[in-house]
């Protein structure tokens, strides 16, 4: 081990062995306490091969001698042992003061000298998983509190803020970063390490924190749940620099939510050109609305809207009755799936004109030859199309603040459905009649769905206008408007609407009701022998 300065080898006025900080440092104490202990012990390995004294707390002192490492308790160093059912054990100024001290400052060396405190080069610590309490709705209050991590964010700030004199890992994700670097310099730090990995200690701080306050801003003075927090924090985590935004004179840049584990913004892209801004947008778009359906469904969007969308006993099928739903605006598409594209889907996505970017829960690795053959198109794949397994909740910024609201999720089945009409729509007239529905959810208001089966066959969408989004729709639908289904995202305001549809062939509506001209609309319904029904759930999507 090396000889380190304290009071009893170097009497006061004596020279001090020094470890500056204008560049590598060399590690020759280090403190471990991690409540994920993942890979930890190669790492106190490798520490230990440097000659590297460790001084390790609790569990980790107790799994690192299980795998025969030699570590020293840190009660040996502060001289009190862990107090108050372990709340307390690292908060000492002989562990602190080691963590502090800058190295490079003749004064705090002078100190440490007195005290008789040996410095410390690096700390190795990660937190209680307090956010796994506070999200599982079986933990109590009092679990989520204890949970609480003190000694250990006070020991990462202490390093991250001395980062010119001690690095500091926090993410078990590091531990090779470190390694490798210790190889590199034969068992020294570079201060280009030092600052990043305290960059990132502060981050996960702040995170840390900030979760923290939400969770108790979003509880009542007796624990429980309230609707939406007084203080709310969120943690985005730079994925990567996008070529740039909406527009080319726009900069851009792409982040994940490091709260969510299964998201679009840590996508796995199968190879292709860099991502856009307006790709990922439309992506998002397109995974919400398949991941919306059970059966097998495919959805066609361009600027953030659907121009194909259908449901099928394969994907295949599915996409490619989703694809002629409108062939001319799916030119240049973005294409959600919610099954694993096989060859047979495969074939048919090859065999689209051109399209920009495909997301699927997976790929048959029979396929990915074919796919990836094209190099402008770009595949990606997110494990999960389960959106339970994402945020509930919808973000959007204004001016000086957020809105922020749970997702449009409520379900809708036959029994909620209301029949308003003398006629009754039929068994399969309803099931497509909910299909439309839920396709209508995802296309901007006003929106306007035709279906046939199990396909859209018209969409109209963004428009100002009811009846324009009708019009819409019936123009795009053509002749396959006739004997079709129509959903309305709301109610209409005025009988013109249902008149337009029922004028291209359509022979079923669904809408939510509720306009003063309700009466109005169902008479016209009623004239020309076409079944409505009210489902009560508007669906806005502004």
């Amino acid at each position: 081990m090396h000889a380190r300065t304290t009071m009893d080898q170097h009497p006061a006025g004596t020279s001090l062995p020094t470890n500056l900080s204008s560049g590598p440092v060399r590690i020759e104490r280090a403190v471990l306490s991690a409540y994920d202990k993942s890979e930890l012990v190669p790492l106190a390995t490798r520490l230990r091969e440097l000659d590297v004294e460790i001084v390790s707390t609790g569990g980790t002192l107790a799994a690192l001698r299980e795998a025969g490492i030699i570590a020293t308790a840190v009660e040996d160093i502060t001289g009190f042992g862990s107090m108050l059912g372990g709340r307390l054990k690292t908060l000492h100024p002989n562990l602190l003061g080691g963590i502090l001290a800058r190295q490079d400052n003749a004064v705090d060396r002078e100190e440490l000298h007195h005290a008789g405190i040996v410095p410390c080069e690096l700390v190795v610590v990660n937190l209680y998983p307090f956010s796994k309490a506070a999200d599982n709705p079986k933990s109590t209050y009092a679990e989520a509190v204890e949970l609480i991590d003190v000694g250990g964010p006070t020991m990462i700030r202490a390093a991250a803020k001395n980062h010119a004199s001690v690095a500091v890992v926090c993410d078990p994700a590091d531990y090779d970063l470190l390694a490798a670097e210790l190889r590199a310099t034969g068992g020294c730090t570079t201060p280009a390490l030092r600052a990043r990995l305290a960059a990132k200690a502060f981050a996960i701080t702040a995170a840390y924190d900030a979760r923290i306050a939400e969770y108790l801003t979003s509880r009542t003075e007796d624990g429980t749940a309230t609707e939406f927090p007084s203080v709310w924090t969120r943690r985005f985590t730079r994925v990567s620099g996008l070529r740039y935004g909406e527009n080319p004179h726009q900069k851009a840049a792409l982040y994940a939510d490091d709260t969510v584990p299964v998201s679009l913004a840590r996508a796995t892209v199968l190879g292709g050109k860099e991502l856009s801004y307006n790709n990922l947008n439309d992506l998002d778009a397109a995974w919400r609305m398949a991941a919306d359906f059970a059966e097998p469904f495919a959805a066609i969007f361009k600027h953030a809207s659907p121009c194909g969308a259908a449901a099928a006993d394969t994907i295949a099928g599915a996409y490619r009755a989703a694809y002629a739903t409108d062939p001319l605006s799916a030119y240049g598409s973005i294409i959600g799936l919610n099954r694993t594209v096989d060859m047979e889907c495969a074939r048919a996505l090859d065999e689209t004109p051109f399209l920009e970017c495909v997301l699927a829960p997976g790929y048959d690795p029979a396929a990915i030859p074919l796919l990836t053959a094209k190099k402008a198109r770009r595949y990606l794949q997110v494990p999960t199309m389960d959106l339970r397994s994402a945020s509930r909740l919808r973000f959007r910024e204004i001016l000086g603040g957020l809105l922020v609201q749970d997702d449009d999720d409520a379900e809708l089945t036959e029994s909620d459905l209301t029949v308003v009409t003398k006629v009754k729509p039929t068994p399969a007239q309803v099931t497509s009649l909910l299909l439309a529905r839920t396709i209508a959810k995802h296309a901007k208001s006003n929106a306007i769905v035709l279906v046939q089966g199990r396909a859209a066959v018209g969409i109209g969408a963004g428009q100002t206008s009811r009846v324009d989004a009708v019009r819409q729709a019936v123009e795009r639908a053509g002749d396959r408007a006739k004997e079709s289904v129509l959903a309305s995202d709301a109610f209409f305001p005025m009988a013109d609407g249902v008149e337009a549809a029922m004028a291209g062939g359509v022979k079923a509506i669904i809408q939510p009701g509720g306009s003063k001209k309700d009466p109005e609309v169902i008479a016209a319904c009623d004239a020309h022998g076409v079944a409505m029904v009210f489902s009560g759930l508007r669906n806005f999507r502004h």
